[in-house]
């Protein structure tokens, strides 16, 4: 569920990718999912990394910080998806890519610190994260040639909300043990 809400923001992109290429093609639906999930496997393990310093000084208050951080990135997301407009992408060179592949993997730093104060295990987690939103970024490529812009808002909301409902999940299931 965490992998589907992270990829959503990617998606969004990707919708847009598909609008905006002049040619839709394998190799481009690949470029644009390898780079979204590349950066979104690594972003959980940087988040992470930084995180697992910290837990053991919170350990009374992990589940609220974890709480608070998808609260966050999720209720973005959702704002987000009123947003109607969609960034041109002209080219799938990897200076247009990279800023925004960083862009839409930020939520995905977060969520690995929250991370580090549940003791996932963050390889396993890190590379289904970055498999999900390729193949996602994938689909989304040629969705947006096909359908259009109108499901960027609704993969976005969508997304945001799924990250709320596992904060939300995470706090009440503490709260009862």
């Amino acid at each position: 569920m965490t992998a589907v809400g992270l990829s959503m923001d990617a998606f969004a992109v990707s919708l847009c990718a598909g609008l905006s290429l002049e040619r839709v093609t394998l190799k481009n639906s690949a470029v644009v999912g390898l780079f979204f999930g590349v950066s979104q496997a690594i972003m959980p393990l940087l988040g992470y990394f930084a995180g697992a310093r910290f837990a053991v000084h919170i350990a009374l208050y992990d589940h609220w910080v974890v709480f608070v951080i998808l609260l966050v990135v999720g209720g973005k997301m959702i704002r987000e998806s009123f947003d109607r407009s969609c960034p041109r992408i002209d080219s799938l060179k990897f200076k247009d890519m990279l800023p925004l592949s960083l862009a839409t993997s930020i939520d995905a730093l977060a969520v690995g610190l929250s991370f580090a104060f549940l003791d996932v295990k963050i390889i396993p987690a890190s590379l289904l994260i970055g498999a999900v939103t390729l193949c996602i970024c994938m689909a989304g490529v040629k969705t947006g040639s096909v359908l259009g812009e109108r499901y960027k808002s609704r993969a976005e909301l969508a997304g945001g909300v799924t990250l709320v409902l596992i904060g939300i999940k995470i706090v009440v299931e503490h709260s009862i043990a």
